[in-house]
């Protein structure tokens, strides 16, 4: 499928703006209410203790604002943040030379966490428990095993895929949330913070269509601000309104449930070519000339949260919902 303007996961576009609009404390982060509360608590625990943060795991779908919990959690701790990712990581050596460069109650996110290799893995595991490696020197039978004593840190790990996390490294996490999508009136707290700080224009009913045409995803959220913007400055007087944002989402095929063609031709392929389901995984991901990981990562989870779509032990079914979005009458058997 070609590449999406609603696509959640980072890109090279989303850093200069995530970067400038990120919120640096917990009291300027918007959502996540539940996971923030108890964040307070934690950190002000640890803080009131002089000790360093427990290890957290934050999961859920991309662009919800996990790397920002990170940098958060270390502003407010007021330590150091060291960011890396599963893949990066490539052997034992990457990570001991990282936590080495650690200073006491540093904070280093590993994000896409559930991609760390095995090997990798393994260190992390005494890492995380006693704050020590232990660092093989030397082959064969004159190798010996040192251990390195590591300073205090907080290790913050990300992932949308929960699921594939090895049970050990999870159960080594003191802190689990799950991120939840957003609320359009938390959304429209967000573009309208973010539209202050880029010094653009825009109404309240523009910043609510926005919105609600955002899956749910700060990251999307700031993203359409930045295209419709451009829309703005050229046709409407450089100020964001209903009327500039309907225009310029029309214009790029996002509807007003935040559907792109990509969602659209999903769910119309189990419509059309499988009477509306149930259709297995691996049927219409050969269908779509997709792969069943990004179906059930990239695709579904906002067709899923909005009652699109449903995972029956049959296959997916397209619901109610999708039906009425297209104005097809189901056909009954």
């Amino acid at each position: 499928m070609p590449k999406r303007m609603i696509e959640t996961t980072y890109t090279e576009e989303d850093v200069q703006i995530e970067t400038t609009l990120r919120p640096q404390f917990l009291k300027d982060y918007v959502g996540q209410e539940k996971i923030k509360a108890n964040l307070q608590v934690y950190i002000d625990a640890a803080k009131e203790r002089g000790d360093s943060l427990d290890h957290a795991l934050f999961y859920g779908p991309p662009g919800l604002g996990k790397t920002t919990l990170a940098g958060i959690i270390a502003n407010e701790m007021g330590v150091h943040v060291k960011i890396t990712s599963g893949p990066a990581i490539e052997k034992p050596g990457d990570l001991a030379a990282i936590l080495n460069g650690l200073q006491e109650g540093d904070v280093l996110f590993i994000d896409e966490i559930h991609r760390l290799p095995r090997q990798v893995e393994e260190v992390l595991y005494p890492a995380m428990e006693d704050f020590a490696i232990d660092i093989l020197i030397g082959k064969g039978s004159g190798a010996k095993s040192i251990r390195l004593e590591l300073p205090k840190f907080t290790l913050i790990g990300a992932t949308t895929r929960a699921g594939l996390l090895t049970a050990p490294l999870r159960d080594r996490f003191g802190m689990i949330h799950r991120l939840e999508f957003y609320s359009t009136e938390e959304l429209t707290r967000i573009i309208t913070a973010s539209a202050k700080k880029l010094s653009v224009a825009i109404e309240p009913e523009g910043a609510k269509e926005l919105a609600r045409r955002s899956r749910g995803t700060p990251r999307l959220a700031n993203r359409m601000l930045k295209r419709v913007r451009d829309f703005a400055q050229i046709k409407f007087d450089g100020v964001i309104t209903k009327e500039a944002a309907d225009y310029a989402l029309d214009l790029m095929e996002v509807d007003k449930y935040g559907l792109d063609a990509s969602d659209r031709r999903i769910l119309m392929t189990i419509i059309e070519q499988f009477n509306g389901g149930p259709v297995g995984l691996e049927h219409l991901a050969a269908s779509l000339g997709e792969d069943t990981g990004t179906i059930e990562d990239v695709y579904e989870p906002y067709l899923l949260q909005n009652n699109f779509l449903q995972r029956t032990p049959k296959g997916r079914v397209a619901t109610e919902n999708a039906y009425l979005h297209f104005g097809i009458t189901r056909t009954k058997d």
